[in-house]
């Protein structure tokens, strides 16, 4: 995306209204006194913005616009200039009015500025640390591993006449579109695996937050919902989220299956052989209790929880070699094991594809499915090559696996001219907030088994709908991002507490979806927003989020509006419920608060009915033969738990089916 010199000036304007120069004498006066673009963060938002659709792009060129016209004025009851002429008191001031008003449009215009801001003027570093990592206690990335594994994968080259074949397609390669080729490769099946992002190895993840999220996650990590509430994280790379997750594994909970099972008419769900799929994907990616000791911030969940009287229960984890270093590095796996010690796609299912002879063809984007009398036959795609030029190729195949995930799998369909009703509904997204509380000793939240421990004392507050309270790996660009701003002073002295902050989120289970559907340039457009039911669980979470710190010795708790409510411990536990009575009391409309996503499911959901589920129980899609979806996409309703072991376990049992389909040996 480019910009001209008055929009860089525009936009600079804005950044510096969010981290504005601040004269504090004093230990830090160099943390308070430098503004955002003392940093290349204009740039780094330029490159961010990039990787978003057309029609994002030229949002984002309008807002800039409107932050440049006299108009401006009317949005915040200011005089009527533009950003570039207002003092640094009113230009707050604007930022102040936007975060708090009335308007959805002007409260998203506010978070995009601050969400790009703040992530990369305290996620930035090139060859030099960022600046800021010392006044906050981040230590940025950690020495070099002694060995490094060499890169184990060598994807393929296009053919000079854009044209390949296979017997087996696999369009992803994450949980789903990973164990599928897995398991074709090793069946004897000439498999063509494609990913629409790039392929980094150990040697290439070097830690740094934000140049991570550029090169591992989807739009450059700048993905939101059309209403610019929800913030998304999903994996773009070889390995997909199985690349960048937590490492946490669960089983769907029994519960969901039966629900699936009958609710669905999907009796599989609650089979032995379903039960066999988890073991054989759980033996393959070495899953286990071993390598989950609690570092301060799990440990705080647990202590208060207990303390509490609330269920705990260790979380087990796809990872083998972790336990060396006091564990400090597993925290920075978001960005890729560095070691190797994940077992994601990539190490596992991947890797035995390639060695059964795979071929593996990334940055390559799948534009349709070729369908020729109701049998699908291959597709059209794109590949960007090393130079940065796009190619159209075409592969023909016998049996395609479409495991896109729940964003593109819909989007590939819609492209294709291939409809059902129910393609791109039913999008569902754990919608998570995080409760942050100040300790009284270092947590280090950066640091150490990224999640340990979860309560499950929440899960079925109403019937099966509820939420899990987790710990996530929280570093600086994700810190500076999710902290509620009231102004660049607030915001900075709130950043100076980070080496003391530990960081609970409340994951619940959302009954009301949302829905996928394409923009004029035919990209997935996600439409969500959640529903009063849902939000009053997450409330409920943020309230016990409040409880549980405090129970672990928390000094304050931050709880996520943007009206930054506070408690702190000196104020006397006996004014909690009227605090927690005022957290009520707030309005929690979009973009009133820190609303994320790591987990998207639905869209294309399995079922017996054909009228209401575009997927049959084998995995195949209907009307449309030698085609499967192979990823979240094909969960009836959302999972109600960190979703990758439920993917491996569905596209397993799926997989099994074609096998018995080709003769080969299945479970």
């Amino acid at each position: 995306m480019q910009l001209s010199d008055r929009e860089i000036q525009i936009l600079s304007a804005a950044c510096n209204a969010i981290i504005p120069s601040i004269h504090e004498e004093g230990e830090y006066s160099d943390f308070w006194g430098r503004k955002a673009t003392d940093l290349p963060v204009v740039e780094e938002i330029r490159r961010m913005i990039s990787g978003l659709k057309p029609e994002d792009i030229k949002e984002f060129k309008q807002l800039l616009f409107l932050l440049g016209s006299p108009l401006l004025g009317a949005t915040w009851f200011g005089p009527p200039k533009g950003i570039l002429g207002l003092s640094e008191d009113q230009r707050e001031k604007l930022m102040i009015s936007w975060c708090n008003s009335r308007i959805n449009d002007l409260r998203k215009a506010f978070q995009t500025i601050k969400k790009l801001t703040c992530f990369i003027y305290y996620g930035y570093s090139s060859d030099q640390p960022n600046p800021n990592w010392e006044a906050i206690g981040y230590p940025g990335p950690l020495p070099e591993e002694s060995t490094i594994p060499e890169p184990s994968i060598k994807p393929i080259s296009v053919p000079e006449n854009g044209r390949l074949s296979c017997e087996v397609l696999v369009i992803g390669s994450g949980a789903g579109g990973g164990v599928a080729a897995g398991e074709l490769a090793e069946a004897g099946q000439d498999v063509i695996v494609v990913e629409k992002g790039g392929y980094y190895s150990e040697k290439d993840f070097n830690q740094k937050e934000q140049e991570a999220v550029l090169k591992l996650y989807e739009s450059n990590g700048a993905l939101v919902t059309s209403n610019g509430s929800v913030t998304v994280f999903a994996g773009s790379c070889l390995g997909g989220g199985t690349t960048v997750n937590w490492a946490g594994a669960f089983r769907t909970p029994d519960y969901i299956l039966e629900a699936w099972a009958k609710g669905h008419d999907v009796p599989h769900f609650t089979s032995k052989n379903f039960q066999d799929a988890f073991e054989a994907v759980e033996q393959a990616t070495s899953i286990n209790l071993e390598e989950s000791p609690h570092n301060p911030q799990n440990q705080a969940l647990w202590d208060g929880a207990k303390a509490l009287g609330y269920d705990m229960k260790p979380i087990a984890r796809n990872s083998s070699g972790c336990m060396d270093d006091n564990c400090q590095r597993c925290g920075y796996c978001g960005f890729g094991c560095k070691r190797g010690a994940k077992k994601g796609t990539m190490k596992t299912y991947l890797q035995r594809a390639y060695n059964n002879g795979a071929r593996i063809l990334t940055n390559c984007e799948i534009d349709k499915i070729l369908v020729r009398k109701g049998e699908a036959i291959g597709a059209e795609a794109v590949v960007v090559n090393s130079e940065g030029h796009r190619e159209r190729i075409v592969i023909h195949a016998e049996k395609i696996i479409l495991a896109a995930g729940s964003i593109h799998t819909p989007a590939v369909l819609m492209r294709s001219g291939i409809e059902h009703p129910q393609i791109g509904k039913n999008l569902y997204f754990h919608p998570t907030v995080a409760v942050s509380a100040t300790y009284p000793h270092e947590v280090n939240s950066w640091w150490g088994q990224m999640m340990s421990a979860v309560s499950d004392e929440f899960t079925r507050l109403d019937g099966n709908y509820g939420f899990k309270l987790e710990t996530p790996p929280v570093h600086s660009g994700t810190i500076g991002l999710a902290m509620p701003w009231t102004s660049g002073r607030e915001h900075k002295a709130g950043m100076l507490k980070a080496r003391r902050r530990g960081n609970f989120i409340v994951l619940t289970r959302d009954r009301d979806g949302g829905s996928v559907t394409l923009s004029k340039s035919r990209r997935p457009v996600l439409n969500y927003n959640i529903s009063p039911y849902d939000l009053s669980h997450l409330q409920r979470g943020i309230e016990e989020s409040v409880r549980i710190h405090l129970e672990a010795g928390a000094e304050e708790v931050l709880v996520p509006h943007n009206k930054r409510p506070v408690f702190q411990t000196a104020s006397g536990k006996e004014n909690l419920d009227a605090f927690l009575n005022e957290i009520k009391s707030l309005s929690w409309k979009s973009n009133q608060f820190p609303l994320f996503t790591a987990h998207q499911m639905g869209t294309c959901r399995m079922g017996g009915n054909a009228a209401t589920h575009p997927v049959a129980p084998d995995g195949s899609l209907r009307g449309i033969k030698n085609l499967y979806i192979g990823d979240s996409s094909a969960f009836p309703e959302c999972s109600g738990a960190n979703p990758m072991l439920s993917i491996q376990a569905m596209t397993y049992y799926t997989v099994q089916q074609i096998k018995a389909s080709l003769n080969v040996a299945a479970i």
